[in-house]
């Protein structure tokens, strides 16, 4: 290798441009103003080189300058995203998974280019660049950009005019850095003679490294809330974890002769003249109200972090944590439901609900609403608007949360509300109250027009973690007696808060002339200190048996009308059931899908990510675990979900109709 310096007055002009370029960045940025000259000068060095490589080891070069340049790539797209705090969250193990993707990039374009200099440009600009889209996505709606966007980029270009870029002093110095690393590789010149040995040199090694990646990545789950995909997995592997769950493969058994035969089951009559799932008239939970013709406004509210503790284990508090929801059973269906998810990842629990699918049938970590909805996602908002509701959603948080500014107009709502639509002063530690969320929805109650029939998904925030710091505006009522867990107390203050706000919503509805359904559960249980389960259930959260483990999913939840009803207690159902149960209870009647849930809860009474509830076993199971009946209707089940999500060429008519 031989290394010369020469002087060319071209790059005095290349040198000038550089620097009004970096000088524009300098004025929009403001980063400090002595990486100018370090600039300036690195780049006329770099520019002013001369680089002879030896073409007799091209093999050594190449492994040199790929090898160098996936490490300092995938170091640097960490630095663009993360600030020092969070870029040191990230493990080494998780780091080199990193530096193997960008590797498999860089091998891959080497095939193509069979230039290791070309190769590494286009590589290093490319990952950046990719990382350069999530630093403004994220900057736009508060979280991670992955594979599943690329569908929808045609909607993000046309609103990004909405928005403003902004970069800070990183976003400078990536752009900097890459424009002297451009330069520097750029005078490094290494080809091959014989390409096709070459060739499949590369694509066995990014085999070799794919195969590790996906051997050490088996449990590992996409990340996409805010920037957990980053200093949780690193950016890039984050990004390829993406397009591995984008994959859906469809369950054993699929078929559209399948459907069909299911199909037929749901839209025809049986040897008793009724549909096959069509509930008996005497079920409790299809009481309706007073008058027949009259349609019950239907609320739901599912409350951030709600939940009962005392399913995981006992513990005392100096006061009741929840005494109105405790005494509420009349006019009630009442009990605990199984969430798919814990301390996290609201929306999978919301998506269950709205849907009657369930994340058994999803990747481990994957939400929804940002990786698989489609734009025609049948849902009880679409049938109950294709039943002459209104349709309201209403979230007193930030519109972008979880992506709901794009799905919710797809789910077919006629209205939403977001954190702006809300009194601001109302505020709990950092969040809207549940009580200003309740005088919200009796607000647009009282607002209907004559013979308005009414359906609001309200999803509060009050009780949103995290727990451990104190609020001058939150006074903690709540206590555990022998304990002194701090978060937990203010945990439990919470939800004692709210239970005070549950009181005002039904009292208010009590009141009225018109039927009222108001459906309440919570998306999933909190997450705290983990060295408070031990004391609950004397394991902690490891070691569990797989109903101890489904302990930590259950939540609590009611269906209350403000007209007679049969009371009835579950032990135990699912999130994905709770609309076909607000359905019946309501009176309307059952789409074919509901009908089929309806009757798949008689055998499997709750099912969710962790496994299902088996009659025939008393507890809990694996899905791959489940046998005779049991299995068939998880089977069915699953294929009903895949036709509803993926197959867009022959998707059910008669289970998932659109809007009309």
């Amino acid at each position: 290798m031989k290394i010369k310096l020469y002087f060319d007055k071209g790059n005095l002009g290349r040198l000038a441009v550089a620097m009004i370029f970096a000088a524009v960045l300098f004025w929009k940025i403001g980063f400090s103003v002595w990486a100018l000259p370090v600039f300036g000068a690195c780049y006329f060095l770099f520019k002013s080189l001369e680089v002879e490589l030896s073409e007799k080891i091209p093999w050594v070069w190449t492994g040199l300058m790929i090898g160098a340049s996936s490490i300092f790539t995938a170091y640097h797209v960490q630095y663009l995203l993360l600030d020092a705090e969070l870029r040191a969250k990230i493990t080494q193990p998780k780091m080199l998974l990193n530096i193997l993707c960008c590797l498999v990039v860089f091998l891959a374009v080497q095939v193509f280019t069979n230039n290791t200099g070309l190769t590494c440009m286009i590589s290093h600009i490319f990952l950046v660049s990719l990382a350069g889209i999530n630093y403004f996505v994220y900057l736009f709606r508060g979280n991670e950009f992955i594979f599943s966007d690329l569908k929808s980029i045609q909607t993000g270009l046309s609103v990004a005019g909405n928005y403003e870029f902004v970069m800070d002093d990183r976003a400078g110095y990536v752009i900097l850095i890459s424009t002297l690393y451009v330069a520097l590789i750029r005078k490094l010149h290494v080809s091959f003679k014989k390409r096709v040995p070459m060739a499949i040199i590369c694509i066995s090694l990014a085999v070799l490294s794919g195969v590790y990646i996906g051997h050490k990545t088996e449990y590992i789950v996409t990340e996409t809330w805010e920037q957990k995909g980053s200093y949780r997995n690193g950016y890039i592997l984050n990004f390829v974890l993406s397009i591995r769950d984008c994959f859906i493969a469809a369950p054993d058994g699929y078929s559209g002769e399948a459907v069909k035969a299911l199909e037929e089951q749901y839209s025809g009559g049986d040897s008793d003249g009724k549909k096959q799932g069509e509930k008996d008239a005497a079920s409790a939970y299809a009481d309706v109200a007073a008058d027949p013709g009259e349609k019950p406004a239907i609320i739901v509210v599912m409350s951030e972090s709600y939940a009962d503790l005392s399913v995981v284990g006992d513990f005392s508090t100096n006061i009741d944590v929840a005494p109105y929801f405790h005494s509420l059973k009349e006019n009630t269906i009442h009990g605990y439901a199984l969430s798919s998810v814990f301390g996290a990842k609201t929306p999978n629990s919301e998506w269950e609900f709205m849907t009657g699918n369930s994340m058994a049938f999803l990747p481990s970590g994957s939400v929804v609403y940002q990786q698989y909805i489609s734009k025609t996602p049948t849902s009880i908002v679409s049938n109950l608007k294709n039943d002459g509701y209104t349709c309201v959603a209403m979230h007193p948080y930030y519109e972008t949360g979880w992506s709901r500014n794009a799905v919710y107009p797809d789910l077919g709502f006629d209205e939403t509300h977001f954190i702006d639509d809300f009194d601001q002063t109302k505020i709990l530690r950092e969040y809207i109250t549940d009580r200003e969320l309740y005088e919200k929805i009796i607000n647009r109650y009282e607002s209907r027009a004559a013979n308005e029939d009414l359906f609001i998904m309200s999803i509060s925030m009050q009780n949103h973690g995290g727990y451990t710091e104190k609020y001058d505006n939150f006074d903690e009522k709540v206590r555990l007696l022998g304990l002194n867990y701090p978060d937990i107390n203010q945990y439990l203050s919470l939800v004692h808060e709210s239970d005070s706000a549950l009181e005002y919503l039904i009292s208010y509805f009590q009141n009225v002339d018109d039927p009222v359904e108001i459906v309440f559960f919570g998306d999933h249980q909190p997450s705290l200190s983990s060295s408070f389960y031990p004391n609950l259930n004397g394991k902690g959260l490891s070691g569990l048996t797989e109903d101890e483990l489904e302990d930590l999913y259950t939540i609590p939840f009611f269906i209350w009308t403000n007209y007679e009803s049969t009371e009835v207690e579950l032990p135990v159902t699912s999130i994905n059931y709770l609309s076909t149960l607000a359905l019946e209870r309501a009176g309307i009647e059952l789409p074919a899908y509901n009908q089929f849930l309806a009757d798949m809860m008689e055998t499997i009474p709750a099912i969710n990510s962790r496994g299902y509830y088996s009659k025939s076993a008393g507890g809990f199971l694996h899905i791959e675990e489940a046998t005779g009946e049991e299995a068939d209707w998880i089977r069915n089940y699953n294929i009903l979900q895949y036709n509803n999500m993926f197959d867009k060429k022959e998707k059910s008519e008669v289970f998932f109709p659109y809007l009309k």
